[in-house]
């Protein structure tokens, strides 16, 4: 085994190269965490909190409701617009228990992301903020969705944050939005009065019925909904679980600060949490004096995170007054971990901090860096997790390379998806035989371990944000003064990557860079909207018209590169 496999070798003997998973669907985690530990705290969101019995019984009452008053069948999509805070999470199990299909989505689109998003899922139904409710009804009448639930972050905040909390909303985003139980809208807040519906129970096949449909946008820029399985998602947490080999079911505090809309924090944050029977510790932004006041007074032990939210940290003027030792654990994914942040936080936390890899197609977490009982490799993503087959692939043949050769990295394994909804053209494209072809070039050295040398797609990674180029210069083309646009990712020692965009203008055209970036900023999320502009009279391109997209990153890297020598 261990010479198909050469990294099994490596593996710690507390963590098995294959494992047993449950046969039961993903919302049983909370059923089997509630029938164990009912009065213990399952969630902890700015001094309010929710113990288990609580928490089951909400997403059941929510899952009769979802049935009951709003039709919802087995395979209904259910979207969810929220920021990381109990509704979300009583929604994500409520859907499921409901036997319906969970489309996370993110808070920050813009209206015509969004629009794209519920037509392409099909929802019915969404629950979504007070103060998102303008943007949602919209686009509701482009979609196919019925029904929108609204909920407020002061409905479970705790007394007297609770009436204090809309006169911050007020003076933070200028609007506070009031809507009745009524019609088409529904209140979260009365939902959870009402009695318990009766609700049916459906049969899942944990093989192929869908739980979750996460929106990724691939190589083209177009957002597709990746098919993620009960299977899938039981099988890359109870992976996750594996890794984290000390941790002790009931004991753990997790910090929940990774966005549930992102897989990646969806299932090694809050799935993993409700599986461990876990204290879950939810911030709806990420704000470093806010986090390490958390971290300080709810000591948690696990910490998964993205590059940002480390440098973050590290860099705050008032690191020194805080206590942050009650850190054991810290995987870190999203985008590359720069070994220097890693020694830093360690020393800080005496916890570890690990780098790993994963993909939404992957349901994220296949490759990562072992916590304990292995000594680390620099500059690796890591190895494999159990019952996760990789190699290295010629992009020319297909061929599988030997030990050391760059080629594209592929994947198999029982948390690969299902495939992409309603694009069987694209499914086929990236699953080969079984095999998830990645996009993402590297190599893997004679010990198994894996390391990325650079992205075949275009893809920019943000502040841990997948971006793609193709979406934004889609929309530049929509400015009516615009000729060429491209959009690359440069050098930002904050967050790994940020976006600039080459544009040619019209002869004659006046348009400045803050206008570009106002109108960017209509139709784009603010952290895919360009940090960076710049006009040129032509850009690169080759013999048959093709923008030069690498010149100009490399034009970019050169600059970077030079500006650290003089710095140094």
């Amino acid at each position: 085994m261990t010479e198909v496999k050469p990294w099994l070798k490596n593996y710690p003997k507390e963590i098995p190269p294959t494992l047993e998973y449950s046969s039961e669907p993903v919302q049983h985690y909370l059923t089997n965490a509630a029938n164990k530990y009912p009065d213990k705290v399952a969630l902890h969101f700015l001094g309010k909190e929710l113990t288990y019995q609580q928490l089951y019984e909400a997403a059941q009452y929510f899952a009769g409701y979802l049935q009951a008053n709003l039709g919802i069948e087995k395979g209904d999509r259910v979207a969810i617009m929220l920021p990381n805070c109990p509704q979300n999470v009583i929604s994500f199990f409520g859907v499921l228990f409901a036997g319906g299909i969970v489309v996370e989505t993110n808070p920050l689109y813009t209206e015509r992301e969004l629009e794209h998003q519920l037509k392409d899922s099909g929802a019915k139904a969404i629950i979504t903020l007070d103060i998102l409710y303008p943007k949602v009804s919209k686009v509701m009448p482009h979609t196919e969705l019925k029904d929108i639930i609204v909920t407020g972050i002061k409905d479970f905040l705790p007394f007297p944050k609770n009436l204090v909390y809309p006169y911050i909303q007020k003076k933070q985003y200028g609007i506070v939005v009031k809507v009745k139980h009524e019609g088409h809208i529904h209140l979260l807040t009365e939902i959870l009065k009402q009695k318990k519906n009766k609700w049916k129970q459906y049969s899942i096949d944990i093989d192929e019925d869908i739980a979750l449909l996460q929106y990724t946008g691939g190589t083209t820029g177009v957002a597709k909904g990746v098919m993620l399985t009960h299977k899938n998602i039981i099988a890359n947490t109870t992976m996750n679980q594996a890794w984290v080999f000390k941790a002790k079911e009931a004991q753990e505090v997790i910090l929940g600060l990774l966005p549930f809309f992102h897989v990646y924090g969806l299932t090694t944050v809050m799935i993993l949490s409700i599986k461990l029977a876990a204290k879950l510790v939810l911030l709806p932004k990420f704000d470093v004096l806010e986090t390490l006041k958390t971290i300080e007074k709810q000591r948690p032990t696990i910490f998964p995170g993205a590059p940002t939210i480390y440098i973050g940290l590290l860099n705050h003027p008032d690191l020194k007054k805080f206590d942050l030792s009650s850190i054991n654990a810290c995987v870190s994914g999203s985008a590359p971990l720069p070994q220097e942040v890693q020694e830093k936080f360690e020393a800080i936390t005496g916890g570890k901090l690990v780098e790993g890899y994963g993909l939404s197609e992957a349901s994220p977490v296949t490759h990562s860096n072992f916590l304990w009982g292995v000594e680390r490799v620099k500059g690796s993503i890591g190895v494999p997790y159990p019952d996760t087959d990789s190699k290295i692939v010629s992009i020319e043949t297909g061929e599988e390379l030997r030990a050391g050769e760059i080629g594209e990295i592929v994947i198999k394994g029982p948390q690969v998806m299902k495939g992409y909804w309603n694009r069987p053209l694209e499914t086929e494209e990236v699953l080969k035989d079984g095999w998830l072809f990645t996009g993402d070039l590297g190599y893997m050295d004679e010990n198994g371990y894996f390391y990325i040398v650079d992205r075949k797609k275009d893809m920019i990674i943000a502040s841990g944000y997948n971006i793609y180029p193709r979406e934004i210069e889609e929309v530049l083309y929509e400015h009516p003064d615009v000729i060429e646009a491209v959009a690359v990712g440069i050098p930002d020692p904050y967050r790994g990557e940020t976006v600039k965009a080459y544009i040619v203008l019209k002869e004659g055209s006046t348009v400045t860079e803050e206008e570009m970036n106002e109108f960017a900023r209509k139709y784009l999320a603010a952290y895919k909207a360009p940090k960076l502009y710049e006009f040129r009279k032509e850009l690169p391109k080759t013999a048959v018209g093709k923008i030069l997209r690498r010149k100009l990153v490399d034009e970019e890297m050169k600059k970077y590169e030079d500006e650290s020598k003089k710095q140094a």
